[in-house]
């Protein structure tokens, strides 16, 4: 999928779930979603640490 592909799928998605959750719902789900985000940069940022500071498979920081 190349990224106006994924930005045409995110938009869909948003616009049919705009038009079948509450106001209260859409909330949640856009919150859940922030923290998915936030979570994943996380760990890929934790992950890349790792692996500049201890290159040797098994070992953690």
């Amino acid at each position: 999928m190349n990224g106006c592909q994924i930005t045409a799928l995110v938009t869909a998605a948003a616009n049919q779930l705009a038009c079948s959750c509450s106001p209260e719902e859409l909330a949640l789900l856009a919150a859940i979603c922030t923290q998915l985000g936030d979570t994943l940069v996380t760990l890929l940022a934790q992950r890349d640490l790792q692996e500049k500071v201890c290159p040797t498979p098994g070992r953690t920081v």
